[in-house]
């Protein structure tokens, strides 16, 4: 089972059209196969930046792609529940039994609210989420009903996640419009899942770092 395999898979598809539909009712900004394309190509990245080869980045770029299919399910818990259908659908592959539950772990425990990254794979899948913040994600077009998630990814006009292994630090830059989002509003979002990401990258061997505006705050 290779990751061009699951991006191709009908079941996969499917569970991220029904999630991206439900997540638009209520309001979410965009978790579909835009995102853990996204998630999946920089996970592998962060693990080849850290020296990691090949077969490890392929089971990140699995866990990437696959780790929001819960979403169809519902919300709440949506790790857990597409930890659960990314094992079925796994099994049906010839992926061995200690890949397919590296990939399933790392998906169970990619959310801030309970998670925790306890290898490589799970870190890295971590570090790619939680740093997606970009405007494209905005799915409101009208900016009078942004929500806070909204405002905030609506004012990233640029990011940029840099890996530096000499100096066992992993930088994510962001450029931020302050007329549209505040700081403090940013950090209402994503402190949680930026000290996720410092954990996370501890378990590389790694530091995390944010600056934005080009001035370190985390």
């Amino acid at each position: 089972m290779k990751y061009e395999d699951i991006i191709r898979n009908k079941e996969i598809l499917e569970y991220y059209r029904r999630g991206s539909a439900i997540l638009g009712e209520l309001g979410f900004t965009d978790h579909s196969t835009a995102h853990t394309t996204l998630v999946a190509e920089r996970a592998a990245e962060i693990l080849k930046s850290f020296g990691y080869g090949p077969d490890v980045m392929e089971l990140a770029k699995i866990a990437g792609f696959m780790h929001d299919i819960g979403n169809a399910i519902n919300r709440h818990h949506h790790a857990e529940y597409g930890a659960l259908l990314a094992n079925e659908i796994l099994k049906e592959t010839d992926l061995g039994l200690e890949d397919r539950v590296r990939i399933v772990s790392a998906i169970a425990n990619h959310d801030e609210s309970y998670g925790v990254a306890s290898d490589p794979v799970s870190a890295a899948l971590i570090i790619a989420d939680k740093t997606d913040v970009r405007r494209s994600r905005v799915r409101e077009r009208d900016p009078m009903q942004f929500d806070i998630h909204d405002r905030v990814n609506h004012a990233v006009t640029n990011t940029e996640l840099e890996c530096d292994p000499n100096e066992k630090l992993i930088t994510l830059h962001l450029t931020v419009d302050e007329d549209i989002c505040t700081m403090y509003e940013y950090f209402d979002i994503f402190l949680d899942r930026m000290t996720m990401c410092s954990r996370a990258a501890r378990v590389l061997g790694a530091q995390f770092s944010l600056k934005v505006n080009g001035q370190k705050v985390l």
